[in-house]
C-alpha cells in the first residue's frame, strides 16, 4: 500500500504539482495583474489543485504514521495499538476513495459550480409532490458536501410539492457529481394522497449544467430570443421576491427556457437568467458534440421522458436502482436524505469505463 500511494498511481500529483508550478509563475507575471478575469481563472485552477495536493499530502502522512504506529504495535504487542492502526486504516479508506473519485473529474467543466433544474411529470399532486422530494434530496446532498446553495426560481405544486426549480449549487466540482443526476427520475410508492391507499408511479426530469465564465464565447441574438417578467408565485420568503420582477429569457431555436426571480430588482434577476441562459446554451453544445462522438462509436444514449435513469421504490419492497450502472441500494430514505455519492460514483466510473473501451 506504500508502493501504491507513494507512486502516484491514478492521481497523477506530480503532474498536479507541475501545473501548480506553472500558475504561481503565471500569476507573477505583471502583465497580468491588471486582467481580473484572467487572474481569476489562475486562482481558481490553484486553488482545486492546491485541495489536491493537500489532501493527497495529508493522506500520505497518515499512511506513513499508520506503518510507524503498526511496527511499534508488533514489537510491543499492543493489542489497543493495533485497534487503533485498523482505525486509522479504515479513514485512510475512505480518503482514497474520495481522491479516487476526483481523479474521475477530468471535463472541462467538472469543476464549475452548477445549476440544476428539478420539474415534476404529469400526475398532478403525485408528480410535485415527488419533485418536491427530488428537490429536499439535493439539498441535503449539497449541505453534507459543503456546497452553497441558491433558489434561483421556484413554482410550487397546488397542494403539495413543486412544479419546478431551479438551483444554483456553488463550490468545487458541483457539476462534475451533478451532472450524473441528470435525466428522469421514477417513484414508486403507497400514496399518502390517496384515499384508497393504492400504488401510484410518479416522474420528474433533472437537468444539470455548469456555471460558465463570463469569457466563455456564446452567441445569444437579440432576435432570438423572447423575455417575459412576471409574478413570482409560491410562498415567497427571503428566497423568492414578490414583485413583478421575475424574469423569464426563451432561446427560441432550441426552446431553452431560464427564470431567476429571487434578485430584488428586475435588472438583476434579467442579468442572473442571462448567465443561466449562456450556460445552458453552451451545455447544450458540448452535448450535441457528445451525441456526434457516441453516434461515431456506434451508440445512442435515450435519455427522455419514459427512460428513467433512476428507479425509487417504495413498496412493495424498499430499493433504489440506476439503471444506467445496475448500482442498487435497500435504504431508499437515506438516498432521498442526500447519500447519492455511491450512486455518482458507479456512474462517474462508468463513464471513464466506457471512455477506454
Amino acid at each position: 500500500m506504500k508502493n501504491l500511494l507513494t507512486c502516484g498511481g491514478i492521481f497523477d500529483i506530480e503532474a498536479k504539482q507541475k501545473r501548480l508550478q506553472e500558475l504561481e509563475q503565471a500569476s507573477q507575471n505583471p502583465a497580468l495583474w491588471n486582467d481580473h478575469q484572467e487572474m481569476q481563472k489562475i486562482n481558481r485552477e490553484k486553488s482545486l489543485l492546491e485541495r489536491d495536493v493537500e489532501g493527497w499530502t495529508q493522506l500520505q502522512g497518515q499512511v506513513d504514521d499508520a506503518f510507524v504506529l503498526l511496527e511499534m504495535a508488533q514489537e510491543a504487542e499492543d493489542e489497543a495499538s493495533f485497534l487503533e492502526v485498523k482505525s486509522e486504516i479504515k479513514a485512510m479508506e475512505k480518503m482514497v476513495k474520495e481522491l479516487e473519485l476526483k481523479s474521475l473529474l477530468s471535463g472541462e467543466t467538472d469543476a464549475n459550480s452548477s445549476y440544476l433544474s428539478i420539474n415534476s411529470g404529469a400526475g398532478g399532486t403525485e408528480a410535485s409532490d415527488w419533485a418536491g422530494m427530488l428537490m429536499r434530496m439535493y439539498l441535503r446532498y449539497a449541505e453534507d458536501q459543503g456546497y452553497k446553495v441558491e433558489i434561483l426560481a421556484l413554482s410550487e405544486g397546488e397542494e403539495a410539492g413543486i412544479k419546478s426549480v431551479t438551483l444554483l449549487i456553488e463550490g468545487p466540482y458541483a457539476y462534475g457529481h451533478l451532472k450524473a443526476e441528470a435525466g428522469v427520475h421514477r417513484l414508486v410508492r403507497i400514496s399518502p394522497f390517496d384515499s384508497n391507499a393504492r400504488r401510484h408511479t410518479s416522474f420528474a426530469s433533472v437537468a444539470a449544467w455548469p456555471e460558465v465564465d463570463d469569457d466563455i464565447d456564446v452567441e445569444i441574438r437579440d432576435e432570438d430570443i423572447r423575455i417575459d417578467t412576471y409574478r413570482a408565485g409560491g410562498a415567497g420568503g427571503q428566497h423568492i421576491n414578490k414583485t413583478d420582477s421575475a424574469v423569464r429569457i426563451t432561446h427560441e431555436p432550441t426552446g431553452v427556457v431560464v427564470q431567476c426571480q429571487n434578485q430584488r430588482s428586475q435588472h438583476a434577476n434579467k442579468d442572473k437568467a442571462f448567465k443561466m441562459l449562456k450556460a445552458a446554451l453552451y451545455e447544450l453544445e458540448m452535448e450535441k458534440r457528445r451525441a456526434e462522438k457516441d453516434k461515431l462509436e456506434g451508440e445512442k444514449k435515450a435519455n427522455e421522458w419514459g427512460s428513467q435513469i433512476r428507479s425509487y421504490v417504495l413498496h412493495p419492497y424498499q430499493m433504489v436502482k440506476d439503471h444506467r450502472t445496475s448500482f442498487e441500494s435497500g435504504t431508499p430514505q437515506a438516498v432521498l436524505d442526500g447519500d447519492l455519492n455511491d450512486f455518482i460514483e458507479s456512474y462517474l466510473k462508468s463513464q471513464a469505463l466506457r471512455q477506454v473501451q
